[in-house]
């Protein structure tokens, strides 16, 4: 059994700015980097939107630097998942999936949040080759194109919205003859020249071998299918938070996003703060991510001042 200040579970950009302000205020963080060490900015190429890094930097290497910058200060970064934990007393146990325990006195949650995919052949394949799951981090490499979003809900019609300011033509792919959006959304959608909607139509199949050059639909109605020429393909199905393992401990909505107080990191469970994707369903941005980490470091180290820990 381990003793520790500070966990910190998940190392996208909130748990490494976690990381980093914690460590530099002397509470010995354990970092867990979960099964994905550096979330899901791993996948992604360019990264282009960050502030201080006027060329850009791949995804991987600036999760790297992020990493190098937390070990500076000597975060105790530990490549493996927590798969239990049990917050029902002053100290907070988890148990790592090797069987390590932890006991801390406080803990920062940062699992992130998994974009849903439609699992069709060429989505795989094609990832950061023109499929994205995000078109306010990649719109912008799709500018003057040709590109198609799935999806009938608010987030679908957001990013249709988004990328016709961008693409010269936008075509949502809509699996019903109705869309899931709000009403305003929809108008929006509607009322936008450059963007085409396709009704009862079902994506089957990504075309393309460097790139994505088009996106095989078939009618759900009659089955007969067609193909769409397009340079990008945006999947706005939705996200899944990595709540799983705090599933009956921590508070979460009704899409399983964690629930922290309005602009701060506390959850329901005293002690315990959480960051970045796992409590954020609106913007799901690597800077406002890292924003939120510093906000859950310093939150933790404030409780554990107010309780002479």
């Amino acid at each position: 059994m381990e003793k520790v200040k500070c966990l910190i579970i998940g190392s996208g950009p909130a748990g490494y700015t976690a990381a980093i302000y914690a460590a530099r205020a002397g509470l010995s963080p354990v970092l867990y980097t979960g099964p994905q060490p550096g979330g899901q900015l791993i996948t992604t190429n360019d990264v282009e939107n960050y502030p201080g890094y006027p060329e850009g930097r791949m995804g991987p290497e600036m999760m790297e630097d992020f990493r190098k910058q937390a070990e500076r200060f000597d975060t105790s970064i530990r490549n493996e998942m927590i798969n239990k934990v049990d917050f029902t007393g002053p100290v907070h146990k988890a148990w790592s999936e090797s069987g390590h325990e932890i006991h801390a006195s406080t803990v920062i949650i940062a699992t992130g949040a998994s974009a849903k995919w439609l699992r069709i052949p060429g989505e795989h394949e094609l990832e950061n080759k023109g499929v994205s799951a995000c078109a306010v981090c990649d719109g912008f490499f799709y500018r003057r194109q040709k590109v198609a979003v799935v999806g009938g809900g608010d987030t679908a019609a957001e990013e249709a919205t988004y990328l016709s300011k961008i693409c010269s033509e936008v075509h949502l792919i809509v699996r019903r003859d109705e869309m899931r959006a709000s009403k305003i959304m929809q108008e929006r959608v509607l009322n936008t020249p450059n963007i085409t909607v396709h009704w009862n139509s079902a994506p089957v199949e990504v075309l393309g071998t460097d790139g994505v050059e088009g996106v095989r639909l078939q009618d759900t109605k009659t089955g007969e299918e067609r193909v769409l020429e397009i340079t990008g393909f945006f999947v706005a199905i939705g996200h899944k938070p990595n709540t799983d393992v705090f599933n009956g401990w921590i508070t979460l909505d009704d899409t399983g996003y964690i629930v922290t107080q309005p602009g701060r990191s506390f959850t329901n469970i005293p002690g315990v703060f959480a960051c970045g994707d796992v409590q954020d369903r609106i913007y799901r941005q690597a800077v406002t991510a890292a924003g939120s980490g510093c906000m859950a470091a310093l939150d933790a180290e404030r409780y554990l001042v107010e309780h002479g820990m």
